[in-house]
């Protein structure tokens, strides 16, 4: 335990009382290293700073805040700052929910996405509340789910996806293994005008629909469950490459298509 490593990232920022939380929490099991955005990083995905340099700041003991996106985070802490291979990323604890359709938005879970790509165990985790987002109350959730996955794993090339419920949402019940469910934000586009008449725009609507199947994350949060949702970086179809069996030989020579 003294050699093992934590990597700790977040969206939030380096400020974040989450990520404090998640860096308490993960000190039970070993030590801890922190590269967080310098600033609040919400919807960047999995993006990774190509066309820019990076910089970072030195934020105390094993901890440093980037430039950059969460992604980019455990990319330069892996291959870059930290003094040895971690045997574990976590990313949050996020300040709301990441369900359905949130991953494919969310830099909570792109930051633990780029973990698993470097071939290390990893993480997303984040605290729903209907309040004040009690991040130490979800600490003791995230530590008994720490101590398992440590002693049990993770299955390769799978990141974890997890969502706490606090008291304000339902009373808690423990962990439950979900799938994604299918949580929609109202397509809000606001125009207004800046002081010298330009147009600039607000997007990101505020009125959610969510599926509430008590086997999805969504409803497995509704009702008071922390979801684990194994997600995997691996987006291919399986199931409809069948059914696009009529591309094969399409447009080679002497086949023609038929109008």
């Amino acid at each position: 335990m003294a050699d093992r490593l934590i990597l700790v990232t977040n969206d939030d920022g380096i400020l974040s009382p989450g990520l404090e939380a998640l860096e308490r929490a993960a000190s039970r099991f070993g030590d801890v290293a922190v590269v967080a955005p310098e600033r609040e990083m919400s919807g960047v995905s999995h993006a990774l700073t190509l066309t820019k340099p990076l910089r970072v700041r030195d934020a105390g003991t094993m901890r440093w805040a980037l430039t950059g996106t969460p992604a980019d985070c455990v990319f330069v802490a892996v291959n870059h700052l930290l003094p040895r291979r971690p045997v574990l990323v976590l990313s949050g604890i996020n300040r709301g929910p990441n369900l359905g359709y949130d991953v494919h938005y969310s830099g909570t879970v792109g930051g633990a996405v780029e973990g698993t790509i470097q071939g290390i165990p990893s993480v997303a985790l984040s605290l729903v509340s209907a309040t004040d987002f009690p991040f130490a109350w979800a600490e003791p959730c995230v530590e008994a789910l720490l101590e398992r996955l440590l002693a049990d794993g993770i299955p390769p090339n799978v990141t974890l996806n997890v969502n706490i419920p606090d008291p304000s949402i339902a009373p808690w019940k423990g962990f439950k293994v979900t799938h994604l469910g299918n949580r929609f934000y109202s397509s809000d586009v606001i125009a207004r005008q800046d002081p010298r008449g330009g147009e600039y725009l607000w997007i990101g609507g505020t009125r959610v629909t969510l599926d509430k199947s008590p086997d999805s994350d969504c409803g497995a949060v509704h009702e008071g469950y922390g979801s684990i949702t194994p997600v995997t970086s691996d987006l291919l179809a399986r199931e409809a490459m069948g059914a696009l069996g009529w591309a094969n030989g399409l447009g080679r020579p002497g086949k023609e298509p038929t109008p």
